[in-house]
């Protein structure tokens, strides 16, 4: 093919790519609103008023996967009624349970073994953008290594900034580093489905250091013990 022709298709892909980057970011949460509009509907329908429904998952991300948690002054069959109704909905993906003080974040082996890794190395971005420096590859191999005997679990990639600059563009520009330390991991055969990127820009500096600090830029991991990939459809508790 042409070179020129190439760079064309190549710029067009990329365009496409960002659409349908920047539709899903607008069209869901209008998508997800109705979901949950009609699912508390349904729940309230069901006698479940107690119940509540989490369209989040842990890190902020919209889900059709709804976790269903309260409601233990309900019977079991009421709330297997409702469990029932909430997944009945057109568009819910599949549904769970928790009880009270489930859910927290389980901080796993390889997590540790990351963290080791970037105790005293960072990954490295060009000066003001999201493109990782070619001195950081082989860093990244080394993360992707430690971070193989947890696929199946979400791994979470946060980006931080100093407190340098405009707030909004500092987490515009974490988020894009996060999102290009996914796609690296990506890369390296660490599946797409069971990693998260975000950004906080400048929100969280480093305990003990001045939010100025330039150390406070970096890029920080968090592996959870994850529910099965396909969820059943209603998972109800067990006895109380």
């Amino acid at each position: 093919m042409n070179p020129r022709r190439a760079s064309i298709v190549a710029a067009g892909a990329a365009f496409c790519l960002a659409l349908s980057f920047v539709s899903t970011r607008m069209e869901g949460p209008v998508f997800i609103g109705r979901l949950q509009h009609d699912a508390e509907a349904a729940r309230d329908g069901a006698g479940g008023k107690g119940v509540s429904l989490a369209f989040r998952d842990r890190y902020g991300w919209l889900t059709r996967h709804p976790v269903l948690s309260g409601g233990k002054d309900l019977d079991a069959e009421t709330r297997t009624r409702v469990a029932a109704a909430v997944d009945a909905v057109p568009g819910i993906g599949g549904i769970r349970w928790i009880r009270d003080g489930e859910g927290q974040v389980a901080k796993l082996r390889c997590q540790n073994d990351v963290e080791a890794i970037l105790a005293s190395r960072t990954i490295r971005f060009t000066e003001a953008s999201a493109r990782i420096d070619p001195v950081s590859e082989r860093l990244l191999d080394e993360v992707a290594r430690a971070l193989r005997p947890c696929l199946g679990s979400i791994i979470a990639v946060t980006g931080h900034t100093d407190a340098t600059g405009n707030p909004e563009a500092n987490k515009a520009l974490s988020l894009a580093r996060a999102e290009s330390v996914r796609w690296a991991l990506i890369g390296r055969g660490i599946p797409a489905d069971g990693l998260r990127a975000a950004g906080l820009g400048s929100k969280t500096p480093i305990e003990g250091l001045d939010p100025l600090d330039p150390a406070n830029r970096r890029i920080e991991f968090s592996v959870i013990a994850s529910a099965p990939i396909k969820p059943t459809p209603i998972d109800t508790p067990g006895p109380e």
